[in-house]
């Protein structure tokens, strides 16, 4: 079954600095109905302003990926990592006993990036921070390994995170499609990062996702098409940016 999330009816969290979605409860957003799915405990779609970020906080027990969709997020942490990504580059940060760390928007322009935090299989791991420089290109019409649980040896996926998940991301072009299967007893749940998307499930259950949608997916695999241009149609002939988050049922 395909259960579509209008991001219109999303949490929200409008700080002038900070303009957030919020896919689950957090913050000032909190829906006892939707504190989860799964092991993903939070999707946040954050749109930071140039000169502003997130001042020093610590975290612990959670794993956390941080995907840039547009501008620069720089990272620094208590274990000496200081780091800058820009769009398509990915971080992870396994928080484990505790950490710190600091995100700021230090570029000149919005940055935009989804902020994921997903249960570990257990509490009390050593921290851990890595962060990889995909190219575009290399998730174009295609499925992008971006992460996946440490357990699995058969994904090349190069973050590893101590949960069962895999995450992947893609940029379908307009008119194209990409099938993805779900396991039995698996679940995916999809964020329509940028463009116009159709998702069809095996069962005929449907949707259709503009900008910052999303989709749970449970009990059947599913085809991902990009809508093509058409009159009226905001952001058809843009290529379908999908970031993807498979994982136990």
């Amino acid at each position: 079954m395909i259960k579509y999330i209008d991001h219109t009816k999303m949490g929200r969290g409008q700080h002038g600095w900070l303009d957030s979605h919020f896919h689950f409860s957090f913050a000032e957003y909190c829906n006892p109905q939707n504190i989860h799915f799964g092991a993903l405990r939070v999707m946040n779609d954050d749109m930071v302003q140039s000169g502003t970020g997130f001042d020093t906080h610590p975290h612990e027990n959670m794993e956390i990926i941080s995907y840039v969709v547009d501008g620069e997020l720089t990272h620094k942490d208590s274990m000496g990592n200081e780091r800058t990504l820009t769009r398509g580059q990915v971080q992870y940060m396994s928080a484990g006993t505790g950490v710190t760390h600091s995100e700021y928007n230090l570029g000149g322009g919005l940055l935009r990036f989804y902020q994921i935090w997903i249960f570990p299989d257990k509490k009390g791991y050593k921290p851990n921070y890595g962060d990889v420089r995909f190219k575009l290109e290399d998730r174009e019409d295609r499925w992008l390994p971006v992460a996946a649980s440490v357990e699995n040896k058969a994904s090349s996926a190069p973050i590893r995170v101590h949960a069962d998940i895999n995450a992947y991301a893609a940029l379908i072009s307009p008119g194209k499609a990409l099938d993805f299967e779900v396991a039995p007893g698996r679940q995916a749940y999809l964020a329509l990062i940028e463009g116009n998307l159709s998702l069809l499930g095996r069962d005929n259950s449907s949707a259709n996702l503009v900008m910052r949608d999303a989709a749970e997916i449970t009990g059947e695999s599913f085809t991902a098409a990009a809508n093509s241009p058409a009159p009226g149609n905001a952001g058809g002939g843009t290529a379908a940016h999908v970031l993807v988050i498979e994982m136990a049922a």
